[in-house]
């Protein structure tokens, strides 16, 4: 049984703008939800302005018409719960594999969050509702095709109000794939009749873009830190200064990401007996290669790439996204604030990066293995040059990944096929953005594992000199998990174990105690 310690805190919505922080603690760690008293009363006054609107003569749109390209059609009342209903079925018209969990709960939180801002007319009990949903551990099935990022993220959110409805399929609390009538049935849920305007709530968000953003964002922050240190132990290895890295040097051109690489890096060097043994004047190298001395140029740009990407998700958490909308007058208007343009460009731009950390990475681990560039070390890492092979082939994967990363750079969002008989003429195309960004993410940390590996037995062919005691405990670490260089074994297992470390935070967990905050 979990301690009381261990159960993640449950996270207010509708008391202020979401942080990035909450939302990973609902998406990845389980935690609990409650919608603020004040959401609830902003929702009950906006339900009853679009109740007044629903028996008005006058037709308005989402509320008593049809949807998109069909909004010309006034709908009488009591066609209206078919109306809903039809909207969810026919939007929930996904296909491909099954998202992530993580990103469902991200993008069922997120909707909670702007149906909370009371703007959107849904009642409380369907709001209420949907934090059941996530409360019990149900996360609908939502499938990967299906958005163009605008009018929200339709399709998938389609299939989250399905599940309201009973409707489609979920996976359970214990991730068994089932209907949704059954896991509502068994966790004491009630299927939810929708109202006028409620489908239209429910679906017209940028929730599963921006769910995906701040997910690879963290994932982003993390894996830089790790691309420092295994920059630092390749420069190590590599017999390079780590003078490049000075704060003075830096300075000179005063990027905020480029300092912190740097200052990461160069922390990470000292106390190296490796480095202090080339230091005296009989070291004839003048420069070190690009690769090497320029790791906190390539590090910090995407460090601060990635801090504004950080911007554009921190302002649409604090955004109220649907359409028609709800104002505190009474008044219900169209608006084009579902369109995932902000979100899409970071979601592109965030890909570009992530690629280029990772080929800069694969040319320093290039470099381990080249003897004509390694300064001494054995080729490609073997322990017996030509019986083995040591690191030759983990190469090869860092290099076919590097390849598969320039193709994911491709931006997304100068894309826009017309839709909803040229009702909708220009989409984002933002929910493909960020589904090719989660798999640069992957890519990057497989990249860096194998540099952390290929560095790491790089650092050991360095012995008798010892490697700082940052580079040192990194190494260390990875030795728990993966032995220390000898004859070739099966490279696979190890590759995942680093990619394991690095994914799970040990890496920089091992080094929190030698570096500076």
């Amino acid at each position: 049984m979990a301690h009381e310690r261990d159960v993640p805190a449950p996270v207010e919505v509708g008391g202020g703008p979401l942080r990035r922080e909450q939302v990973l603690a609902v998406a990845r760690a389980g935690a609990p939800v409650a919608l603020a008293g004040a959401a609830e009363k902003r929702i009950a006054r906006a339900r009853e302005h679009v109740e007044a609107l629903a028996g008005a003569d006058e037709p308005t749109y989402g509320v008593s018409t049809g949807f998109g390209a069909l909004a010309v059609r006034h709908i009488p009342g009591e066609r209206r719960s078919d109306l809903q209903r039809s909207l969810i079925r026919s939007h929930a018209a996904g296909a491909g594999a099954a998202v992530e969990p993580e990103v469902v709960r991200a993008l069922m939180l997120l909707r909670l969050r702007s149906l909370a801002t009371g703007h959107t007319g849904i009642r409380p009990g369907t709001a209420a509702a949907l934090a059941s949903l996530l409360n019990t551990g149900i996360t609908p099935v939502v499938h990967e095709h299906g958005s163009l990022g605008c009018s929200g993220d339709l399709a998938p959110l389609a299939a989250v109000a399905l599940a309201l409805m009973g409707e489609g399929e979920v996976f359970d609390a214990e991730g068994s794939r089932v209907p949704a009538g059954q896991a509502l049935h068994e966790a004491g849920l009630e299927p939810v009749t929708l109202a006028e305007k409620e489908g239209l709530a429910l679906t017209n968000g940028t929730d599963g873009m921006l769910g995906m953003l701040v997910l690879a964002a963290a994932d982003l922050r993390r894996l830089l830190d790790v691309a420092d240190l295994t920059a630092a132990m390749s420069v190590e290895a590599l017999l390079g200064t780590d003078r490049v890295f000075a704060a003075d040097l830096q300075a000179l051109r005063p990027h905020p990401g480029q300092a912190e690489s740097a200052r990461r890096m160069f922390a990470a060097l000292a106390g190296s007996e490796i480095v202090a043994s080339h230091r005296g004047p009989e070291c004839t190298r003048v420069q070190d290669a690009y690769s090497l001395r320029c790791a906190p140029q390539v590090h910090g740009a995407a460090r601060d790439t990635l801090a504004h990407a950080e911007v554009v998700a921190d302002r649409e958490l604090a955004s109220a996204v649907d359409n028609p909308v709800v104002l505190a007058d009474g008044r219900v208007e169209s608006n084009g604030n579902f369109h995932g343009a902000p979100l899409a460009y970071v979601l592109d731009f965030l890909a570009i990066p992530a690629a280029d950390v990772a080929s800069i990475a694969e040319r320093r681990t290039d470099r381990m293995l080249d003897i004509s560039r390694s300064h001494g070390l054995p080729a490609f890492l073997a322990a017996d040059p030509g019986v083995d092979s040591g690191h030759m082939i983990a190469q090869y994967t860092q290099a076919a990944v590097v390849n598969e990363l320039k193709r994911l750079a491709v931006p997304a969002s100068v894309d826009s096929i017309p839709s909803s008989a040229m009702q909708e003429d220009h989409v984002s195309m933002g929910w493909g953005a960020a589904r090719k960004l989660r798999r640069a993410v992957r890519g990057l940390t497989t990249v860096l594992a194998v540099e952390l590996l290929t560095a790491a037995r790089a650092l050991d062919f360095r012995a008798p000199l010892r490697p700082a005691p940052v580079t040192a405990a990194v190494r260390d670490l990875l030795r728990t998990s993966v032995a220390g260089p000898g004859p070739d074994r099966h490279l696979a297992p190890e590759i995942a174990a680093a990619e394991e470390l690095i994914a799970s935070g040990a890496v920089l967990d091992a080094v929190t105690e030698h570096l500076p905050s």
